[in-house]
């Protein structure tokens, strides 16, 4: 980075007079930075197709910023993104990466809403996060709290948001109300249990069985949960008859098929089931029944569209700040992770999403190991 001196003359006007005098400015000229990042060029399994590369950023120009990227989450959307299989489908080849956090090093001359050292995510799906450097258009960027931590910053735009917006738009919800969801263990899960700890919202969560499946429980206990069940014990539960647990109003699905069909029995009459993922890969299907006679209402939801239509509105300024809020006063803690190196990608790539399902732990790139 080379700085240099600009002297300006200026000319003011005085009692009749002109008077001359010196301004003189400060001018950074950023010179070319090396930079890493992974690209794919075709669609099909993200450990074959995505490469890493070295490039060296172009100059920044007045109205951009440049970003270091801090970290960036792997998420399942990215994978499905990769493999083609996904709805948002980038023009290739293209740098993968949906979230993640980065740190503003220098701006241009005609920015005036970041200076250097802003924590900044990606305003826009499909940005490209997973790369170390980026120069891009300062609107495409938004600022975050320097006062939470790395891995908050890198995962608020989509899990949080995600279980925040279906607690929020679809039923009505007060303190004691229930809601129930499969795939509890997931991220949005995760932060599910949270928020209606938060809120105080029952939550009854339902989670394939496995070998410590004790541990889990006592895991998401711990965040909140108010009942954990397995999918047995779903089929045979009497905790809506014999424990006198209020039935759900709101049910969210992410797995589909019969598990979706089991937590559907047990929705209160005029229910709502909002279904935003489908790790079974089997479709949802509602009995006849369930929506004559019990008046069953059925939602799907993606937080990618949810945003495009409420880029820079109230609402989500307003849904952001809360997290963050909530985040600042411990109230939140980010799902079960585990950071990679950046330049052992593919360890995050081949256990991101494995035959039997989800992974039960969230990978991120760490770019500053």
């Amino acid at each position: 980075m080379a700085v240099y001196i600009k002297a300006v003359l200026e000319l003011t006007l005085r009692n009749g007079r002109f008077s001359a005098t010196f301004a003189r400015t400060t001018c950074i000229r950023k010179e070319s930075t090396k930079a890493s990042k992974l690209v794919y060029s075709e669609y099909g399994e993200a450990s074959k197709v995505v490469r890493q590369e070295s490039e060296s950023l172009r100059i920044q120009k007045d109205h951009e910023i440049t970003v270091r990227m801090l970290a960036a989450p792997v998420n399942p959307s990215d994978i499905n993104t990769i493999q083609g299989v996904y709805p948002i489908k980038p023009k290739l080849p293209s740098v993968p990466g949906n979230e993640g956090v980065g740190e503003v090093i220098s701006v241009g001359n005609n920015v005036k809403n970041f200076t250097p050292g802003d924590r900044v995510i990606p305003r826009y799906n499909a940005w490209g996060t997973w790369r170390t450097h980026a120069v891009c258009e300062a609107t495409e960027m938004m600022k975050v709290s320097q006062n939470i931590g790395i891995i908050e910053a890198a995962t608020l735009s989509v899990n949080p948001c995600t279980a925040y917006r279906m607690l929020q738009d679809f039923v009505q919800l007060s303190s004691g109300d229930t809601i129930m969801q499969n795939g509890a263990n997931s991220a949005a899960g995760q932060y599910v249990i949270q928020l209606c700890r938060v809120w105080g919202i029952n939550s009854v969560n339902v989670v394939r069985n496995r070998d410590n499946i004790e541990e889990l429980k006592c895991y998401l206990a711990d965040l909140g949960a108010t009942h954990v069940l397995i999918e047995e014990e779903l089929r045979t539960t009497e905790l809506f008859k014999a424990q006198g647990v209020q039935k759900p109003k709101l049910l969210l699905n992410c797995v589909g098929g019969k598990n979706a069909q089991d937590c559907l029995r047990h929705l209160f009459k005029g229910g709502v089931m909002v279904t935003y993922g489908g790790m079974s890969r089997q479709p949802v299907t509602i009995p006849t029944s369930a929506f004559i006679f019990k008046d069953i209402n059925a939602h799907g939801f993606w937080i990618t569209q949810w945003n495009k239509d409420h880029d820079r509105s109230p609402e989500q300024e307003e849904m952001l700040q809360d997290i963050t809020c909530m985040y600042e006063a411990d109230l939140l803690k980010p799902p079960i992770h585990k950071l990679v190196p950046f330049n052992n990608y593919q360890e995050a790539l081949e256990n991101t999403i494995n035959p039997k399902g989800f992974s039960g732990v969230k990978y991120i790139l760490d770019f500053q190991c």
